[in-house]
C-alpha cells in the first residue's frame, strides 16, 4: 500500500506541476529587484535607454526609448505586475495595443516571459551577467521563421 500511496503522490506531484507551467508564485517582486535602475545600450546608429522602478504595491513600472541621431523612433512603457498568483511583463510599445507575458522563470539574474499567442516576439528575457551589465533579448517566431534580437546595456546614471 505504501508503494501505491508514495507512486500516486509523485503522479499528482508532476500532473500538478505540469497544470501550472510558467505558473511562477512569489509572495512579491522582490526577486526581480536586480532589474531596477537605469540601463543603456549604445550602437553604431542606435541608443537604448530603459528605466525600471523598484517593486511596490506589487508592480515594478518601466519605460524604454530608442533613438535614432536626434529622434525618438520608438518608445514603451512597460509594468511587472502581479496579478493573482502569476507575474507579467505587459509592454505598451510606441502607443500599440498593450501585450501581457507570463514570467515562467525567475532566478536571481535571470527573468523570462513568454506569450506564446503574440505576432512577436512570444519570448522577452532579461539577464544581469556577472560584470554587472544587462542583456534583454525578445524572440520567437515571425513569418514562420525563427528570430531574435540582443540588446546589451550597461547600468546608466538615472537623471533627475
Amino acid at each position: 500500500m505504501k508503494k501505491y500511496s508514495c507512486f500516486s503522490t509523485l503522479l499528482l506531484t508532476i500532473m500538478l506541476a505540469a497544470s501550472v507551467r510558467g505558473q511562477i508564485s512569489m509572495q512579491d517582486l522582490a526577486p526581480l529587484s536586480w532589474i531596477t535602475g537605469c540601463w543603456r545600450g549604445d550602437f553604431p546608429t542606435v541608443t537604448i535607454e530603459e528605466q525600471w522602478m523598484q517593486p511596490l504595491g506589487k508592480s515594478m513600472l518601466g519605460m524604454s526609448r530608442t533613438v535614432t541621431g536626434e529622434k525618438t523612433v520608438a518608445y514603451e512603457f512597460i509594468r511587472i505586475v502581479m496579478r493573482s498568483d502569476s507575474v507579467f511583463y505587459v509592454a505598451n510599445p510606441s502607443g500599440q495595443k498593450e501585450t501581457s507575458f507570463l514570467l515562467v522563470k525567475c532566478s536571481e539574474h535571470e527573468a523570462v516571459f513568454e506569450n506564446p499567442e503574440h505576432d512577436f516576439p512570444q519570448r522577452i528575457t532579461y539577464r544581469k551577467n556577472e560584470d554587472g551589465s544587462l542583456l534583454a533579448s525578445i524572440e520567437g517566431l515571425q513569418k514562420g521563421k525563427a528570430r531574435r534580437e540582443e540588446f546589451p546595456m550597461l547600468r546608466a546614471k538615472c537623471m533627475e
